[in-house]
This record gives C-alpha cells, sequence and structure tokens, in this order.
C-alpha cells in the first residue's frame, strides 16, 4: 500500500515530517524533491479550507460535544 506523507528535509539531510507519522518496521522510500519549501501556515491554511465543510456540519459538532467545558 502507498502512503504519501509531506516532509521539509533540511540542508544536513534530517527529515522534519509536516504530519503524524507512525511507522513500524522498515520501510521503502521514495522521494520526491520539490523546487522549494512551501511556508507551513499556507500548508495548514489550504488545510483548513479543504476540511472546512466537514468540521462545519452539525454531526461534527455533535461528536467533540463532550470535549467541551462549560466556561
Amino acid at each position: 500500500m502507498l502512503h504519501t506523507v509531506e516532509a521539509v528535509i533540511n540542508e544536513k539531510g534530517h527529515i522534519e515530517w509536516l504530519e503524524k507519522v507512525s511507522i513500524k518496521g522498515a520501510r521503502r522510500v521514495l522521494i520526491t524533491l520539490l523546487d522549494e519549501v512551501e511556508p507551513r501556515d499556507e500548508v495548514l491554511a489550504a488545510a483548513e479550507s479543504a476540511l472546512a465543510e466537514d468540521w462545519l456540519k452539525d454531526e461534527e459538532e455533535k461528536a467533540w460535544e463532550h470535549l467541551k467545558k462549560e466556561v
């Protein structure tokens, strides 16, 4: 099964994952180097707008209601 995960590789070759990654055992990877690093804020804003439709559904509000604290 293929799974794409976004990350940034710095000048020293260290990888900074841009999302949570759980790896069990050794895995083979393919790395595609892109021209430039997209600012993380822009990535988060794009994700938020893409997910906003689902987040704002009544079912979502009900599902997370138990986590809301009374003020």
